[in-house]
């Protein structure tokens, strides 16, 4: 029997309204610039009899357009795929079939949020273009369709009448919370001078906004010039005390930088265990609403710094098939202590290293073998630049060899690897370590690398393929990468794919 065709559906009718009022902030700027231009040629008669016609009729053609996609822009869920057709003069209609969505995610940025409105993403985990959007509906339509789309993903069936109500919430147990105390404290470890960059990228930009030439060096010269000279009379003292002003005045705005992306990141960060997998919540001014299946998670990554470790603080990563704003690494514990992060990897499936776990390092001929290429390299270029350089330009070199070398003889001793029954275990660093923590069963190949220099020496890369990328294990011996490859192929084998893939919320194994 033919099933009957869906209809097709407009997104909310507040989002038209929504797209008016985006477009009109992105022309605040032009629209200041040219009403600052004209006031300061003095011409008030061009403002009022010209230019503010001109905005007016720019501003409500930007409401008409805005107005005409949203009339064009059409989704249809049918039996086996979703199609989104958008467009006012040309017309485009994209399908994709439900076993290519990865995952459905909504999102709500500041604007769409007032309005109660969100995005519902639809990730097939090619990211670009691949990804299909619909911007925007209701809260509680975002959160139906996103539950029919799943359920079609995973074969179910479901009813999709017209009139059909969102799910009710359903019961989660919340794993991890962050309140504004625990932000904040986040936050003072996000040390960033970013802002400091948005602020000389718009300097240079608008820099014809200025009174002055902000790169005029003879200017802030014979500005500075009285104080400089004022402070330079007081002495060495005095301008160490200048420096160290400066340099606090940079960490007070480093600091400050840091607690603001923290805040609008993180705020009200929440974790859940639901009966689909994991749900993250989070974000001040847009709200990002996250489910990670449980059956979809690849792998672990626990990290830290070499400041916060010192307090116990420690970060918690889901490599995940699904994608979250173009990568597979999920936070699912930003900021922690391991007593709050162990829960939160056994309801992944996974758990952490056994006190009884063999850990070996990569052999030493293959740390040897990497500093004696750097040697090879940079030693030469320090001895020409010292002879045909200046004489402080040979230190460039110089200063990346010894760093190299360093580097190299201090990863022979803090990086580790482990093979258990069920997972494998990778460590990395000391300054910023790092453990990953893979499944034996769901890595998606293993691949034994071998360059000429390690062909004659005798040691081997294992290369573990995942679905966020590659975990790789360096200066390995070639009979233990053999080993290592046979025990996950093996593991592999014995395992029936049907049932996890059948269970939603099943655990790694």
């Amino acid at each position: 029997m033919t099933p009957e065709p869906q209809e097709a559906k407009r997104t909310d009718p507040r989002s038209f309204a929504v797209r008016a009022v985006m477009m009109l902030f992105q022309l605040v700027i032009p629209i200041a610039i040219a009403s600052a231009t004209i006031l300061d040629d003095g011409k008030v008669t061009d403002l009022v009899g010209y230019f503010l016609p001109l905005v007016t009729g720019i501003i409500l053609l930007n409401v008409f357009i805005a107005y005409l996609q949203w009339t064009k822009l059409t989704y249809t869920v049918g039996e086996a795929d979703i199609r989104v057709e958008s467009g006012v003069l040309s017309r485009a209609a994209r399908s994709v079939p439900y076993e290519r969505i990865q995952d459905v995610s909504l999102e709500q940025k500041l604007v769409p949020r007032l309005f109660g409105l969100v995005e519902v993403k639809f990730e097939t985990g090619a990211g670009g273009k691949d990804d299909l959007a619909l911007t925007y509906l209701s809260e509680d339509e975002g959160e139906r369709l996103r539950e029919l789309v799943r359920a079609r993903r995973e074969g179910e069936q479901v009813a999709q009448e017209e009139g059909i109500e969102a799910k009710p919430a359903e019961e989660a147990d919340v794993l991890f919370a962050m309140g504004p105390k625990r932000v904040f404290t986040f936050g003072l470890f996000e040390f960033s001078l970013a802002v400091v960059a948005v602020i000389g990228g718009l300097a240079q930009q608008f820099d014809f906004l200025l009174p002055f030439d902000l790169w005029d060096i003879d200017y802030w010269e014979e500005r500075i010039a009285g104080p400089g000279q004022w402070l330079s009379g007081l002495g060495p003292l005095a301008q160490f005390a200048g420096i160290l002003f400066a340099l606090l005045s940079l960490g007070v705005l480093g600091v400050a930088t840091g607690l603001v992306r923290t805040a609008l990141r993180e705020w009200d960060f929440r974790l859940e265990k639901t009966a689909k997998g994991l749900r993250r919540r989070r974000g001040l001014l847009t709200r990002t609403d996250l489910v990670m299946p449980l059956h979809r998670v690849q792998a672990l990554r626990i990290g830290t710094g070499f400041v916060r470790r010192r307090f116990g603080w420690h970060s918690l990563k889901v490599i995940s098939l699904a994608s979250d704003t173009g990568g597979a690494n999920h936070d699912a514990v930003p900021f922690g202590q391991m007593d709050e992060i162990a829960p939160v990897v056994g309801v992944t499936g996974f758990h952490l290293p056994p006190e009884n776990a063999e850990w070996h390092r990569a052999v030493s001929r293959y740390r040897i073998d990497k500093a004696a290429l750097a040697t090879m390299i940079l030693l030469p270029a320090t001895i020409v630049v010292a002879i045909v350089g200046s004489s402080w330009m040979w230190l460039a070199p110089a200063v990346g060899l010894v760093y190299t070398l360093a580097e190299q003889w201090w990863r022979w001793h803090h990086d580790y690897r482990a093979l258990g029954e069920r997972q494998l275990y990778s460590r990395h660093g000391w300054f910023s370590p790092s453990l990953a923590i893979a499944s034996r069963v769901k890595l998606q190949s293993v691949e034994i690398a071998q360059g000429p220099i390690a062909r004659l020496r005798g040691y081997a890369s294992l290369h573990l393929g995942l679905a966020g990328g590659r975990l790789r294990i360096d200066g390995m011996p070639v009979e233990e990468a053999s080993r290592w490859r046979a025990a996950i192929c093996d593991s592999i084998s014995r395992t029936d794919f049907s049932e996890l893939l059948d269970a939603p919320g099943a655990p790694a194994t």
